[in-house]
């Protein structure tokens, strides 16, 4: 960090590379895209369907998209979003289908429980085999064929005359596509929000990545190996309705399409994978309109700056309103404001404005990969293992609760998850003014994502697990809207916790917990999305030396917090 605010890293933020050789895909025509593939636009098949297709000339990115909603086989150019309806005279057999695999000039699909095959320019569809769960995902090569079942929990592979030869475990607990490269079989998985490389042999997991958008329907790899990944779902939307006066604006409901590549670099040996990033502006400011008529000498403000780590890296930083000091908090930064006196009704703005990389990560560690021998720092256990923010954890009910999540579990990543999912079963979300204490939460049911944090905070340190707190905002996931003011729907926080040899891991509080009972989707797991803005790790995010005399800050103030992103940086180098 700068010594003072004025400073910055590097001459200016306008130098720093954000072109790229890529572009989003938003097919014209296109509803719901769930398979993809790659397509040379000079195959000979191409050139032999009735139709010349549009981007028979040599381009950029060209793919072949299953559009399940309207059964189109499109051929999508890359370069400017057309499409063109490869199969107009054929479209029932590709209705309500899934998943998407050229190899040579067969194209494979699936719909319900059976896989179906189709040789180019022909479009005479034939069964190939049927399975006992509908199937989701097909990847197909010279050595087997490959399907993703969900409801069977398993990818199975079977040779060409349709037998079974062995399955490998789902990464995931949802829809999954797959496709074959270089050696190993890539899964996507729609809720999880991932792409997995796996060895195809045994399964084993080589590395994980988030990816920048929800839901992927679709993947496929390009010539040069890029991986472009595919999109689907609805938005809501506020649509014109002029035959209602009263209510002339009516939330409806639109679909989403797009095709984007995901950049991605792993650190097997660190055990992690960062993907894509943006460069993002936020402001956090506060506007002082004090309830009562207060008259406060040599108040001091604290508000902390975004950190530095492995996923974000602040860039520059500047003062709103009032200059601040700049002191060193461990290894983070806060920027102080000095008011000598305030007046009774005195208004002011002061805050921060900071520049920020940040990219998505996800970590990926087998439980065997932990070493229980290894101890907890004795600095760590005095600070990360203690009631020291109200977490009852000498109360019975929160005792209780800690003994039953874990059981006689001692690997510290299975019991961080029985952790989770313990809680999970326990509460339901609901968002709430106040915070309260985890053993009411516990005994009321439900909770806010503050109020989830809390309790997996206290059932973590009471079974010896290091935990500290992460927050404060998200930016709105939206990098389509790059230049327009962006404000949050609410603060947010997580967790982090710590595990000797490997370090601090990132956990989200209540976002994975999207399904009743479990199971539980691991996407957030050791993991955080792109547009989470790590402020404040262990300390507090805002406070003033008047916290103590009991003088909330809302009492004191409003704040204001916006976010602009400025566009997708590049690859990690």
């Amino acid at each position: 960090m700068p010594d003072t605010p004025q400073e910055v890293y590097g001459n200016s933020l306008s130098s720093r590379a954000l072109d790229h050789d890529w572009r989003t895909i938003y097919p014209l025509g296109a509803y719901q895209i769930h398979g993809l593939a790659w397509v040379d636009p000079q195959a000979l098949w191409l050139r032999q369907l009735p139709r010349l297709p549009f981007c028979q000339a040599t381009l950029g990115a060209s793919f072949l998209a299953l559009d399940r909603v309207r059964g189109f086989i499109l051929l999508i150019n890359g370069e400017n979003d057309h499409s063109e309806i490869l199969n107009p005279y054929d479209l029932e057999p590709f209705l309500d289908a899934y998943g998407l695999c050229l190899h040579r000039e067969t194209l494979w699909f699936c719909r319900d429980t059976w896989l179906y095959r189709c040789h180019l320019p022909d479009w005479q569809v034939e069964k190939v085999l049927e399975c006992r769960y509908p199937i989701y995902g097909v990847a197909v090569d010279d050595t087997g064929i490959y399907v993703a079942c969900q409801k069977s929990g398993y990818i199975h592979c079977f040779d060409e005359t349709g037998r079974e030869q062995y399955r490998l475990s789902a990464p995931g607990i949802g829809c999954e596509n797959l496709a074959l490269k270089d050696g190993y079989l890539w899964v996507s998985d729609r809720l999880e929000q991932s792409i997995y490389c796996l060895d195809r042999q045994s399964g084993r997991i080589e590395w994980v990545a988030l990816t920048p958008f929800a839901q992927p329907t679709a993947f496929t790899f390009d010539a040069a190996g890029r991986l472009w990944v595919a999109y689907g779902g609805e938005e809501p939307y506020l649509r014109d309705n002029p035959n209602n006066r009263e209510a002339p604006l009516a939330i409806d409901h639109r679909d989403i399409c797009l095709i984007h590549p995901l950049l991605y670099q792993t650190h097997r040996e660190q055990h992690y994978t960062v993907s894509n990033g943006y460069l993002i502006e936020m402001a956090y400011v506060e506007e002082m309109a004090p309830l009562d008529a207060l008259h406060l000498d040599n108040l001091e403000w604290r508000i902390a700056l975004p950190a530095n780590s492995l996923r974000q890296k602040l860039l520059r930083v500047e003062p709103v309103g009032t200059p601040f000091r700049l002191e060193t908090v461990g290894d983070q930064q806060v920027a102080v404001f000095d008011f000598p006196e305030v007046r009774p009704y005195e208004a002011r703005l002061f805050g921060w404005r900071a520049w920020l990389e940040v990219r998505g990560i996800k970590y990926h560690l087998s439980f065997e990969d932990i070493d229980e021998a290894l101890p907890l720092p004795p600095e760590f256990a005095a600070q990360y293992l203690v009631d020291n923010d109200e977490l009852a954890m000498d109360h019975p009910i929160v005792q209780e609760a800690a003994r039953e999540a874990v059981g006689t579990e001692t690997n510290i990543l299975r019991k961080m998850l029985k952790i989770r999912n313990y809680v999970y079963d326990r509460l339901s979300y609901a968002m709430r003014p106040t915070i309260e204490t985890p053993d009411i939460v516990l005994k009321r049911g439900t909770g806010s994502c503050g109020e989830y944090v809390g309790v997996l905070l206290a059932l973590a340190r009471l079974n010896g697990i290091a935990c500290r707190t992460v927050g404060r905002y998200k930016c709105p996931p939206h990098p389509q809207k790059r230049g327009i003011p962006l404000q949050p729907t609410y603060n947010h926080v997580w967790l982090e916790f710590y595990v000797p040899g490997v370090g601090w891991l990132p956990m989200e509080s209540n976002p994975d917990d999207v399904v009743e009972r479990g199971p539980y989707p691991t996407r957030f797991f050791m993991a955080l999305p792109w547009y989470h803005v790590e402020v404040g790790k262990g300390i507090r995010f805002e406070t003033t030396n008047y916290r103590d005399r009991g003088l909330r800050l809302g009492d004191l103030a409003l704040n204001h917090v916006r976010f602009t992103i400025h566009g997708e940086l590049p690859p990690i180098s």
